[in-house]
């Protein structure tokens, strides 16, 4: 329990300090009493060019005036907390004067997010105070203390931050409202999706291209709002935008076809992240996908260890089961047919296909080929054989962009044409064109998916250290480093956030302490971190028991992803 002390303490303690060499700042570390609210230091940088030291505000309730409406309910608790960590740095942006003296002096920011509102560490509110968790670069010019400005940090500039952003009063009620009550309408759609036989729904209205190949923002300027074939269309009330009409994809196999550049893969990438929340005006607010979707993709080059790829691909040359298939170097096919079934083994319900980033022998064989190469030497049974058992038998629905294989026409159940970025629903033409130019390939299927056997980490698989020094954290969006081992995941599609890397990071290291040993499965081992984050939020996989502010929660097929990544996985 730490001891609040007066904010004076602080003072003195900064002017005593001031011109001292740069560790004389770990005597600030703790908590100050500023009145309207409670100052935490909780971590303090080595030096200038460490991370920054991690500090808290706290506002209690009684000043900060928070409804309790607005996260009495999960939905609106997240997108609240959302709200206040953009406000909060918004806030700083207008009051603190950034970067002063070396390395990350004077800096102050917060884990803000960007077009998806996702659940994080940065503002945690319940009914008895709001708190910010966020960093300050503790200012100095070498390694020689900035007490001065330090000061100014402390007691001008904070004070402003939090009387902007942390107070009811004193944000825009509106649009926190907004932002509240749409993710409350976006998850009651993503939560009614199945009961109304659905995989998808997108919009009327609905702007889906981004700005750039670099930027997630909305396009500007001349853009096609998306608008819903009339055979497609399907409506929700929600409980606080009324009636929303749109396009809705049915349970099934849905191929998105059409002309390059008319817009196929920009509809499969909203659909793709439409597992989440969006902010208003995003132009994919309305874009709501279910949430056990995967996107899918061929993945040369990465490790996998005892997937049972048999469904995909038998009889390898020299008899190498694919049963319980490893490889330290896969190839395009093989890395498709495993991320398929470790999506599987993870619960996923919608796989998400582009024909340009697969594999195509795994996609398709035509007859033509298999005239060519009989059946007894080729051990692929492509994907267009197992697309449709695979929604009949197991109940895994597929959305297809397809540009030029016409035979999976045979196998799909709706057909959406995108032409100059509007849909129109083909499929009665498709069947027609199936029967009149029928295709002259013959099935190829062999096993049925059967039923998928666990998978269990050996806890000897994971090793944090590297050297004498544990070593486990992200490097930006696509690595994680644990311990002498880089996870790439620039394949995973799905991860769309630093933040959520890091805490990727810090689950397996929970994971490997508390649930990997040799018996409870990977899927299980989810699950219950699953429950941990749940009961006792994201925090509490940080390893020093931090109130960490760098935290971002994600999907369980992307915890999953890492983990099946991680080169010295060993699987019982």
């Amino acid at each position: 329990m730490l001891t609040l002390r007066n904010s004076e303490n602080l003072k003195s303690k900064i002017h005593s300090i001031d011109n001292r060499g740069y560790k004389a700042y770990q005597e600030l570390k703790g908590a100050y009493d500023f009145g309207p609210y409670q100052l935490f230091i909780d971590h303090v940088q080595g030096d200038p060019f460490a991370a920054p030291s991690r500090v808290r505000i706290q506002v209690k309730q009684e000043r900060a005036k928070f409804p309790l409406s607005l996260f009495r309910e999960r939905a609106r608790k997240i997108a609240l907390c959302d709200y206040l960590a953009r406000c909060f740095d918004l806030a700083t942006r207008k009051f603190c004067a950034g970067n002063r003296g070396t390395g990350k002096s004077g800096l102050v920011f917060i884990d803000a997010g960007r077009q998806e509102v996702l659940e994080r560490s940065a503002v945690a509110i319940n009914e008895d105070y709001v708190e910010a968790r966020f960093f300050c670069g503790l200012p100095a010019r070498g390694r020689t203390v900035l007490g001065k400005i330090a000061e100014k940090m402390f007691f001008q500039e904070l004070p402003q931050v939090v009387e902007d952003s942390l107070l009811y009063e004193r944000v825009n009620q509106r649009e926190l409202a907004e932002h509240v009550y749409l993710a409350e309408d976006q998850e009651y759609i993503r939560d009614s999706l199945t009961g109304q036989g659905l995989v998808a729904f997108v919009a009327e209205g609905s702007i889906l291209p981004r700005r750039s190949g670099v930027s997630d923002l909305p396009l500007t300027g001349r853009v096609i709002p998306l608008s819903s074939p009339p055979s497609l269309e399907v409506s929700f009330k929600t409980p606080n935008q009324g009636e929303i009409r749109g396009m809705g994809i049915p349970t099934g196999v849905t191929l998105i076809v059409g002309g390059g550049y008319h817009g196929k893969s920009t509809l499969l990438h909203a659909i793709e992240r439409g597992v989440y929340n969006h902010l208003p005006q995003d132009g994919r607010e309305w874009a709501i996908t279910i949430k056990d979707a995967v996107k899918i993709r061929a993945e040369e080059g990465r490790r996998i260890e005892k997937v049972d790829i048999s469904p995909f691909i038998n009889d390898l040359p020299f008899g190498e089961d694919t049963r319980r298939f490893s490889t330290d170097n896969a190839s395009g096919s093989t890395s498709q047919a495993a991320n398929i079934i470790e999506a599987l083994e993870m619960g996923c319900k919608l796989l998400l296909i582009d024909e340009d980033t697969s594999a195509t022998n795994f996609m398709i064989r035509d007859g033509r080929m298999q005239a060519l190469v009989t059946k007894e030497r080729e051990p692929i049974t492509p994907f267009l054989d197992q697309v449709r058992p695979l929604y009949e038998e197991q109940g895994v629905s597929s959305i297809l962009v397809i540009g030029g294989a016409g035979d999976y026409l045979d196998v799909a159940d709706q057909v959406v044409l995108m032409n100059e970025y509007s849909p129109t629903d083909v499929g009665k033409k498709a069947k027609e064109l199936c029967r009149e130019y029928p295709s002259f390939r013959a099935p190829e299927r062999r096993n049925s998916f059967g039923k998928l056997e666990p998978r269990a980490p050996y806890a000897e698989s994971f090793d944090p250290q590297r050297g004498r020094k544990t070593k486990v954290g992200a490097k930006g969006i696509d690595v994680v480093q644990f311990g002498s081992y880089q996870i790439d995941l620039d394949d995973v599609e799905q991860l769309i956030d630093p933040s959520q890397t890091r805490a990727i990071a810090d689950i397996i290291y929970y994971a490997w302490k508390k649930y990997f040993n040799g018996r409870c499965s990977l899927s299980d081992a989810v699950r219950h971190i699953e429950s941990d984050l749940d009961r006792y939020g994201l925090e509490v996989v940080s390893p020093f028991n931090e109130k960490s502010g760098d935290y971002a929660r994600p999907r369980p097929f992307e915890i999953a992803a890492a983990i099946n990544r991680l080169r010295s996985l060993k699987i019982r």
